[in-house]
This record gives C-alpha cells, sequence and structure tokens, in this order.
C-alpha cells in the first residue's frame, strides 16, 4: 500500500467532514485532551478583521514528494480513456445503504460509475460489510478505476460501522483525552477493521475547534462531543495521532469542517441559513487543519456554512476565497477538496441540485458529496453540460479529476496496463 502524498507548503487552513445525517441523542459532557500541539505563528491580516480578532496563520507544511513519471503517465493514460461524462462521474461521492445498495442504487452506481461511494444507516456487521463493499466495488469500477468507499467513523455518536466486528469507538473527546500514542495505536485498530470491511476512506477526523463557553450551544459538534479539545493546541494533537493511525492501516482521511464549524449553533444537516461571523482567514482556530494536513491526511472537506468575515456571499463550498484562496492558497493543498453533504443538506436544499455541483468545482474544488442517491444522474449531468459550455470550467473539471484519481493511485486503486 503506497503512503498518500498529503503534505503541502504554504500556511492557513483546510477541512470540511461530512454528511452525518442521522439525529443522535443529546450529548453529555465532554472530556478536554491534555496533551499539546505546536503554537501557530502570528502574523498580521492583510485585511482589516474587526478589534478583538485574533488573527494567525498556521505554521507551513512540507512540500509534498513529486509524482514519480510512471504514475503520471498512468494518470494521463486514464484521463485520455475517460469520456466527458466518465470524468464528471469521479467527482461525485454517492450515498449507497451501508447493509448494501438497494436496488435503485444498485441502478445509479452501475450506469452512473460514480468516482466515490457514500455509506449510510446501518451496516450489520464487519462481515456482511465487506460482502456489502465487494458488490459496490464491482458494480463502480471503470477501466481499471476503483472507487473510494467512504464512512464517517469518528467514534461515539457519529460511528457509521458497527456490530460484530466493529469496535465501538468513543467520541473525539474521550479520544482526545489519551496520550498520542494510544490514539494512534486505537485508530490503526479501527482503520484496520474498516480495510477488512473493504472501506478505504474515513470521513474523520474532526479539526473543528469549539470555544468551552460555546459548547452547550454548538449543534453540529460540542453537542455530540466530536471536538477533540477547546483550543487549536488541544484538536491539533487528537487530528494529528488520528490521522497517523489510520494511515498505519492504510485507510485515507479527511479533516474537516474546514473552516470549521465550532463557532456556529445550528447544524446544516437539518438547518438553513447557518452563518459564521467571527472566523477569519487566518484564524488561530484553523491550525488543525494545517497540522493534519502535515500528518498525512488524504483530503480536506470544506463545510457549507457562510463565513461573514471571509466571503458574505458564498457559502464556503462555493467560495474561491475559501478553497482557492484559504485551503490551496494559505495552505498550499494541491490535493482533493471535499464537500460537506450538498444531497440530503437542509442547508443548500435551496440551490438547484446541479449547481450545487458545478459551482463547487468552479470554486476549485473536486468530490461533491451526495447522501441522496437519486440525484447522481442530475449532478453529473450538470457538470457535463457545464464543461461542454465553458472551457474554463472543462479545464477545472480536468485538473479535479486528475486529483482525484492522483488519490487513487497513490492506493492502488488505478490499474495501469
Amino acid at each position: 500500500m503506497k503512503r498518500p502524498v498529503a503534505v503541502i507548503v504554504l500556511t492557513a487552513l483546510l477541512a470540511a467532514g461530512c454528511s452525518d445525517s442521522q439525529s443522535p441523542p443529546s450529548a453529555g459532557p465532554s472530556t478536554v485532551p491534555s496533551s499539546s500541539a505546536p503554537v501557530p505563528t502570528t502574523e498580521q491580516p492583510s485585511t482589516p478583521t474587526g478589534a478583538g480578532t485574533a488573527t494567525t496563520r498556521p505554521t507551513p507544511t512540507p512540500a509534498p514528494t513529486a509524482t514519480p513519471s510512471h504514475a503520471a503517465s498512468c494518470i494521463d493514460q486514464k484521463l485520455q480513456a475517460l469520456t466527458l461524462r466518465e470524468q464528471a462521474a469521479q467527482l461525485i461521492m454517492t450515498g449507497i445503504s451501508a447493509g448494501g445498495m438497494t436496488s435503485a442504487q444498485r441502478s445509479i452506481v452501475q450506469k452512473q460509475k460514480p468516482g466515490s461511494v457514500f455509506l449510510l444507516g446501518d451496516s450489520g456487521g464487519l462481515s456482511h460489510t465487506r460482502t456489502a463493499m465487494s458488490a459496490v466495488k464491482t458494480a463502480a469500477t471503470i477501466k481499471g478505476i476503483r472507487p473510494l468507499i467512504a464512512a464517517d467513523q469518528e467514534g461515539g455518536q457519529i460511528q457509521r460501522l458497527k456490530g460484530s466486528g466493529f469496535d465501538r469507538i468513543p467520541a473525539a473527546t474521550v479520544q482526545g483525552s489519551w496520550s498520542g500514542s494510544k490514539l494512534t495505536a486505537r485508530a490503526e485498530q479501527w482503520g484496520g477493521q474498516l480495510r477488512q470491511a473493504g472501506v478505504n476512506v474515513n470521513l474523520a477526523p474532526v479539526a473543528d475547534v469549539v470555544p468551552a463557553a460555546l459548547k452547550s450551544q454548538n449543534a453540529p459538534i460540542g453537542q455530540l462531543n466530536r471536538e477533540y479539545g477547546n483550543t487549536p493546541a488541544d484538536a491539533s494533537r487528537g487530528v494529528q495521532a488520528f490521522v497517523h493511525g489510520m494511515n498505519d492501516a492504510g485507510v485515507m482521511t479527511s479533516v474537516k469542517h474546514f473552516p470549521g464549524l465550532g463557532r456556529v449553533r445550528g447544524n446544516t444537516d437539518f438547518s438553513s441559513g447557518v452563518v459564521d461571523t467571527v472566523t477569519v482567514r487566518g484564524d488561530a482556530d484553523l491550525q488543525p487543519f494545517a497540522d493534519g494536513i502535515k500528518a498525512g491526511a488524504s483530503m480536506v472537506m470544506v463545510s457549507t456554512v457562510t463565513y461573514t468575515k471571509i466571503d458574505a456571499d458564498n457559502r464556503a463550498i462555493f467560495s474561491p476565497t475559501v478553497i482557492q484562496g484559504m485551503v490551496r492558497g494559505d495552505l498550499g493543498w494541491n490535493g482533493v477538496v471535499i464537500t460537506d453533504d450538498v444531497g440530503a443538506a437542509a442547508e443548500v436544499a435551496s440551490v438547484p441540485v446541479g449547481e450545487r455541483a458545478t459551482r463547487f468545482v468552479a470554486a476549485g474544488g473536486d468530490v461533491v458529496i451526495n447522501a441522496k442517491a437519486g440525484l447522481t444522474t442530475t449532478m453529473v449531468n450538470a457538470l457535463v453540460a457545464k464543461a461542454q459550455q465553458d472551457k474554463s470550467f472543462a479545464a477545472k473539471l480536468t485538473s479535479s479529476v486528475r486529483r482525484v484519481l492522483t488519490l487513487k493511485q497513490d492506493h492502488d486503486l488505478v490499474s495501469c496496463g
């Protein structure tokens, strides 16, 4: 198993985590981590951010290793072999039942060949999941390109795969109280179970920082005990240890939900109009995302929230400032950027389905999480139509597909003759 090429250069942000479209019970108190993490260097912001607002730039991450020429030629070969429609489908992560595809889902996966699938609902244990994922792999594989198979396996109330063969994973607030070595070892164990089940992506860890004073009011993270800590240093420790463990098991990860859900109140899965009026570009709370990348995260997930002090006119997933400026620019991240769910989430219900995909790719993103399998065809159609009409967009689509194929190549999911 090749290690993911997941480290980059500049300085400041990254993340977003996935569709946690289950209604969990109310959460108990959190346990605050006790270890320490690197302190971000402080810079003055280039634009005013408001009185009393701390602005910091996460520390730079190392430059990535160069892609071997044979891998590059393999990706070129696959890009040439795929039709425009097949390329567009590589950018969709379609929601399917964790216990096995329904007949409707199977038809969609077989016809549309989405590049990724996302598991929803109960799994029925490791052995059952492994059998179900074997069928998914067969249905979604196209021209020697196998799918990313992803699950939300954070722990606590957000653990998709359960039952015989899967450990019950404690909440991040508990994980964060452990030593880094213990968390890495346990994450490797959990990742090994995912691998055995045929799952190659864990849409975790949560890199959001939830201030202690806001925990009880923070519906998406704090109320569910999904945070590793109340400070950037505490969150970074948990994020890095978790990523290291999953990497050791050969499972890809996605730091989420960039640029953070720790300061909002509403949960975008169930509420619309969720806004963050505090977070700024270069915010200290972005450090865990940079540290997650440095640890070897495979993807950065971007939230569907609007950040008024960063881009008041666009949700983060549709914001070139967030994706191109902060993720790819400040953080120097050249890898895969993924959305939080834009299929079933209430936050984007007012946005036409096709635009949810085209606006994200236009802003610099790559993989669109769509919890409603029935929307897959509409999203693929929209990407194709936009690429046919707009050469600039077509170039962005190709770049996104190249990033997805490169990630897959790094994890032996691309076969070249």
